[in-house]
């Protein structure tokens, strides 16, 4: 039988070498450089405050959900009333009268207080009845329900594409009206 001596010098033998294996690894740990990392604070530009992932807003009047906007990236200004958003889409809702819109944008801002929405960049606004038009840029003006552009802007709706400058397009009548001469090209059947 081993005596009680042998035994505690082999438990100490044994503690060292645990201590020593703990040292060696955290020297070889500290030794590699790692990348410091950017404080929050510098990984955002001056001017924003907070920025969003999937950030979703949203207008509702007498209780009904009236539009909806998804932005695959949302940046908030220090000052709060603007919004930089990217990859946005916007729906507004189908009502009684008028079928629903769906509008898709690369980039834009929403202004909070006018409940402005600045589109910018492959701009698509699509009605539940086929009507499509695409343009650069368009404004979302919130307090009349309107979009307006003073960009060119291509129409189409089933045989029917028409190219002119400038538009306003009601989201209530879903009515267009285009600000200049207007080349429309019929295809035929």
């Amino acid at each position: 039988m081993l005596s009680p001596v042998y035994i505690r010098q082999f438990l100490a033998l044994l503690v060292a070498a645990a201590i020593i294996g703990i040292a060696v690894v955290v020297i070889r740990n500290a030794s590699q450089e790692s990348k410091p990392v950017a404080p929050a604070d510098q990984l955002l530009p001056q001017n924003i405050d907070i920025a969003l992932k999937k950030a979703r807003f949203s207008e509702i009047q007498d209780g009904l959900l009236v539009w909806e906007l998804i932005a695959d990236r949302a940046e908030y200004d220090k000052t709060g009333d603007t919004v930089y958003l990217r990859d946005i889409r916007m729906e507004f809702q189908k009502t009684a009268s008028q079928g629903a819109i769906t509008v898709t944008s690369a980039s834009g801002e929403y202004f909070v207080a006018k409940k402005d929405i600045s589109l910018k960049g492959n701009v698509h606004v699509v009605t539940d009845d086929g009507a499509h038009f695409v343009t650069e840029s368009i404004t979302f003006k919130g307090a009349v329900d309107h979009f307006t552009t003073e960009a060119p802007v291509t129409f189409t709706q089933q045989r029917i594409q028409l190219n002119a400058t400038g538009m306003d397009l009601g989201v209530k009548n879903q009515k267009a009206y285009f600000k200049s001469s207007v080349f429309a090209t019929v295809v035929a059947n």
